[in-house]
């Protein structure tokens, strides 16, 4: 694999986008972000792609953001500094929530975080036995992003939801699969070929109507989110400069508990 942050590959009709930080559990920095949302994109003008398959490189799916670049880095918001979060949808999970052709999340190890939403972004997502999943946002004083909101209560219900966004609880795949948040289970060493049997099951109907057909599923099921995308954002950034939110940040740094003080 080469060292760019995310890889992008087409065989048999199946487009493979394979975030690649695995020292770093996959943990997104600004040019895997920058990297995630073209290729999901690129996914969409691809004529040779009719179904998209995303994973991790072992040994996880995704952690998250890159805390220290992203949370403690010279471009984090703070009060003396311009924000880089902005007041739209994150473009990554926009262009995920835009891909126009079935997306399925082969999920092979933590996704936590903005990892987790990335799965939600996913029409169909599963799981290793080895993976888990956290929407521990509220771990660092903030709130999730378009994902949590837009799409996990539908897919566990509301009050499930309620949970796992208010404690940022950690579920292994074996609850994920019993709260209806992944649709299969596999061995580990069995399910990149499972997410490609799948793949290939779906990519061999037609283009045009396998579209209308995710078409139709968001509509029925989801809505527009970019509304809520942008307070979501807008939320985020107000957070990012209160001191509960250095105090998530350091207490994962310095490897200890956060002591919380509302403010």
């Amino acid at each position: 694999m080469t060292d760019e942050t995310v890889t992008y590959e087409v065989a048999d009709n199946i487009a493979t986008i394979t975030l690649n930080r695995p020292a770093q559990r996959n943990a997104l920095n600004w040019d895997a972000y920058a990297r995630l949302e073209k290729y999901l994109r690129q996914a969409v003008t691809d004529p040779d792609a009719r179904c998209v398959i995303i994973t991790g490189a072992d040994p996880a799916f995704c952690s998250g953001d890159d805390v220290r670049e992203i949370m403690a880095g010279p471009k984090a918001v703070s009060a003396d500094t311009t924000p880089v979060v902005r007041h739209k949808p994150t473009p990554a999970a926009m262009a995920a929530l835009e891909c126009d052709k079935p997306l399925i999340a082969a999920v092979n190890g933590a996704a936590i975080g903005w990892g987790m939403e990335l799965a939600l972004y996913a029409d169909i997502r599963i799981a290793s036995e080895q993976a888990k999943f956290s929407e521990m946002f509220i771990k660092r004083g903030l709130v999730c992003d378009v994902g949590g909101f837009y799409r996990l209560p539908s897919i566990v219900g509301p009050a499930k939801a309620a949970e796992l966004l208010f404690t940022g609880d950690v579920i292994t795949a074996a609850e994920a699969l019993r709260i209806g948040l992944v649709s299969e289970v596999t061995p580990h060493a069995e399910l990149l070929p499972k997410a490609r049997a799948l793949a290939a099951r779906i990519a061999v109907n037609p283009p045009l109507a396998l579209r209308y057909m995710k078409e139709g599923l968001r509509r029925g099921t989801y809505g527009d989110p970019r509304d809520l995308g942008g307070w979501a954002i807008e939320t985020i950034r107000a957070l990012m400069k209160t001191e509960d939110h250095k105090e998530g940040v350091a207490s994962f740094l310095e490897k200890r508990e956060p002591v919380f003080r509302g403010r």
